[in-house]
């Protein structure tokens, strides 16, 4: 069955204990977030929860004490959803969905993150002042930039923060554990004094060296902030992908710093990969995708007669497709040709995918997006919604 979607925008009030409390409906309940000061704005914890996969969030919703400098530091559109996403999907061996609750990060500001991602003794061009605690390695102004590039690289982009809560009793929450990510760079990009962009890919040994020493660096100073001392720290390691890829980087080493421990126990690999199709049939790893992928490309280019272009994205873990995303873009010229498309692509989904991928599909014009196609994994039959306008 196919269901008409429309977006209803929600509007979210603050309010301090001691002031009017409003109404609260069987969906919500409030506590606060400091056990000891009630002197503080209420926190509302939402009691319906999507699924046991997600993290209930804490209301109002608080930004990022570093908000903005994803998008500034991150090389593509793709790689700053899943530095993120990636991240939350590491947290989860540590604090289940079930029992925590998220919260952007609030204690790494905007200006420790600035400094901690630049140059070791770099002077500011203003002040004058080094900088002494930037992660990057030190690069004496009159290094030559060709071995600046492959001596002292950036090997660090950004830094990520996710606090995880608990509740501390009926009425409180705390604070109960912290994910860091470090994005790292794969290829260092700079330019001459003419301005002409140059590029230097960095060994991947060299990344992971550097990406653990310095997360070890930064949980000791962690360590440092009140309140951190004994909260457990979970750092994932993620690999960038080149400014022009068309699939994000995932994460590929993950290690937990138990409350009180200055540096990182145990890291662990992590066998995670982004996979474009279509892909050559050649590739034996990719074989089994490529071939189910086609068949349903194929379908498609027969309901058309003008050319539309079909991408897939697959999701692999272990060497295992575990999801698959497909972008469908084409030109419609009425509701009912999208109505037709939608059944005719939906129907290809079941007859082309196997019952045990999550498949989605999102069909778009230049209007904007016009139906989505969700079938989760051990699921039949998909999903369907179609865009009002």
């Amino acid at each position: 069955m196919i269901k008409k979607m429309s977006w209803i925008p929600g509007v979210l009030s603050l309010m301090l204990l001691g002031g009017c409390m409003p109404s609260l409906n069987n969906d919500t309940e409030v506590v606060t977030d400091n056990e000891e000061d009630t002197d503080v704005a209420t926190t509302i914890i939402p009691n319906n929860q999507i699924s046991s996969n997600y993290y209930r969030t804490l209301l109002p919703f608080k930004e990022s004490a570093s908000q903005g400098l994803t998008v500034s530091n991150i090389g593509t559109k793709y790689d700053i959803q899943e530095v993120d996403n990636g991240l939350m999907r590491l947290s989860k061996r540590t604090f289940s969905p079930e029992k925590y609750f998220f919260q952007e990060g609030q204690y790494l500001d905007r200006d420790t993150v600035v400094e901690w991602l630049g140059r070791l003794n770099a002077e500011d061009p203003f002040t004058g002042e080094k900088n002494e605690v930037g992660l990057n390695p030190q690069a004496s102004p009159d290094m030559p930039l060709d071995e600046r590039a492959k001596k002292a690289p950036l090997y660090l982009a950004h830094i990520v923060e996710q606090d995880y809560l608990e509740r501390a009793n009926e009425n409180n929450v705390r604070l109960a554990g912290i994910s860091i990510g470090l994005a790292m760079n794969s290829i260092y990009y700079y330019r001459d004094e003419n301005g002409t962009q140059f590029q230097e890919p960095i060994p991947e040994d060299a990344m992971i060296k550097q990406g653990q020493k310095m997360a070890n660096e930064i949980v000791s100073r962690m360590r440092q902030i009140d309140g951190l001392a004994d909260i457990p720290i979970r750092v994932g390691l993620f690999k960038q992908q080149s400014r022009d890829a068309i699939v994000p980087g995932t994460y590929f080493a993950t290690g937990i710093a138990a409350g009180g421990k200055g540096s990182v126990d145990n890291w662990e690999k992590i066998n995670e990969e982004y996979v474009l199709f279509p892909q050559p049939e050649s590739n034996e790893k990719y074989r089994g995708a490529s071939e189910f992928f086609q068949n349903f490309k194929q379908d498609i280019d027969k309901y058309f007669t003008r050319y539309t272009s079909v991408i897939g994205t697959g999701y692999y873990q272990s060497d295992e497709i575990k999801s698959f995303a497909i972008e469908i873009p084409v030109q419609f010229y009425s509701e009912a040709e999208v109505i037709g498309f939608t059944q005719y692509t939906t129907g290809l989904v079941v007859d082309h995918f196997p019952v045990d991928l999550e498949v989605e599909v999102n069909i778009s014009s230049i209007n904007g997006p016009e139906a989505l196609i969700f079938k989760k994994a051990g699921k039949e039959e998909p999903e369907v919604h179609i865009y009002t306008r």
